[in-house]
């Protein structure tokens, strides 16, 4: 492969190890990378999910991100700490604006609320090389919050993205430029790729690629033949090549549609089900007014319980845009009468209002008084928004198939 032509950027991917652990141990005045912690979603519930282990807990017991409540050891050393995604949140906001004292803010693209990709492309002068750069930020970072980070420097985000997760989770800092490619990457199994997920690897095997080099020397042609786009990305970023932005506004983008879904902590009945569905319409509406945006596409989704499995997710148009709960809510309810198999108990629902227009530019009905319709939304939300999301509910909100007041205490779906 001749990178000639190919653009390189000195581009830092920055990760946060065991970030919700490590904020959580700080706060205990613990070593986050010595002492034995588990961030739990919920305490109270035996099922609930580990969010975070401390390295020290992952190396001694392997507990990991997917470990359940009850499968924690009976250690007198362990503490178990409910999650704060408040302060994770602000955590992660202050340490942006650390890095933001070497770079613009056009230059930093976060990734997730515990990763970040940093340009730092002209910095040499400032501070020297990108490793001299990477270096000065590993260490602000654990001077001042105490979290250890791991660091990968590549030409483009992908290659600074994979170096990250397989080199500088060991090393701390590790580097791959385009020429590294080859000796650094190839001899990975394409799972441990970012980007490749359990399906695609499952589709890869089955044609004989098991690793990033096999898949890089596979024909383009079959790649994008058998998998579209999807394939030639694949097969560029196996040569390590990525052409992804490494400027620019990074935050704001087109608002494709509003939705609201949540994955109930028990079985909902059909009757359940409707109070539920009326919540999650009220919060979709709601977010569609704050943007003064209307949509003409309800896509109403449900999931059953294990017992039974399956569900359903079905889509429907209506001729005017709308923003309106209860217009929202009409036509969920007609998809779940229409398609719900009647017996099954609900686990999982799931709105979308998409389709959009700008609000002003719907049509009026003269059949009905849709000013009045919208005006009762609007004041709703303009109350909610001086006195806080919960000082004005439907009635349904407060009974024990509601999900309103619950999902007010959390960020993500997790206490806040």
């Amino acid at each position: 492969m001749n990178y000639a032509s190919y653009p390189r950027n000195d581009v830092l991917c920055i990760d946060m190890r065991s970030f919700y652990a490590s904020v959580e141990a700080i706060k205990l005045g613990k070593d986050p990378m010595k002492v034995l912690l588990a961030v739990v979603g919920d305490p109270n519930r035996s099922g609930s999910i580990v969010l975070a282990a401390s390295p020290a807990l992952k190396k001694k017991y392997g507990i990991s991100n997917v470990s359940r409540f009850f499968e924690l050891p009976d250690d007198p050393d362990l503490y178990i700490v409910r999650a704060h995604m408040a302060d994770y949140l602000y955590v992660s906001a202050e340490i942006t604006k650390l890095i933001n004292q070497y770079v613009p803010k056009e230059a930093i693209h976060p990734y997730s609320v515990d990763e970040v990709w940093v340009t730092v492309n002209g910095l040499t002068k400032l501070f020297g090389s990108r490793w001299e750069v990477a270096k000065r930020m590993k260490h602000d970072i654990l001077e001042c919050f105490g979290i250890t980070s791991s660091i990968g420097i590549g030409d483009n985000k992908f290659l600074a993205k994979v170096v990250m997760d397989l080199h500088a989770k060991k090393q701390g800092i590790a580097e791959c430029k385009y020429e590294d490619v080859e000796a650094k990457l190839w001899s990975f199994p394409i799972e441990a790729i970012w980007g490749i997920g359990s399906r695609m690897k499952n589709n890869l095997n089955k044609m004989g690629i098991v690793t990033l080099g096999q898949l890089a020397r596979y024909d383009l042609n079959h790649l994008k033949k058998r998998f579209g786009v999807m394939g030639e990305q694949l097969y560029w970023h196996a040569w390590g090549i990525d052409l992804s932005p490494v400027l620019g506004d990074f935050v704001k983008t087109e608002q494709k549609g509003f939705g609201h879904g949540i994955s109930l902590l028990r079985d909902y009945s059909m009757q359940e089900t409707e109070v539920c569905l009326l919540d999650l319409c009220e919060e979709v509406c709601r977010r569609a007014r704050t943007a003064n945006m209307a949509g003409k596409t309800i896509h109403l989704a449900i999931g059953y319980s294990k017992a039974t499995g399956g569900g359903f997710s079905r889509s429907r148009s209506i001729q005017i845009p709308t923003n309106v709960t209860m217009d929202v809510y009409h036509v969920c309810m007609d998809l779940f009468l229409q398609f719900y198999d009647g017996v099954s108990s609900v686990r999982r629902a799931y709105v979308t209002l998409d389709n959009l227009y700008k609000k002003q530019e719907t049509q009026l009905n003269l059949f009905e008084n849709r000013a009045k319709k919208n005006d009762i939304g609007y004041t709703m939300d303009a109350i909610r928004a001086k006195y806080g999301s919960t000082s004005i509910l439907r009635a349904i909100s407060y009974t024990d198939a509601g999900i309103t007041l619950e999902r007010s205490q959390k960020i993500g779906g997790h206490y806040a």
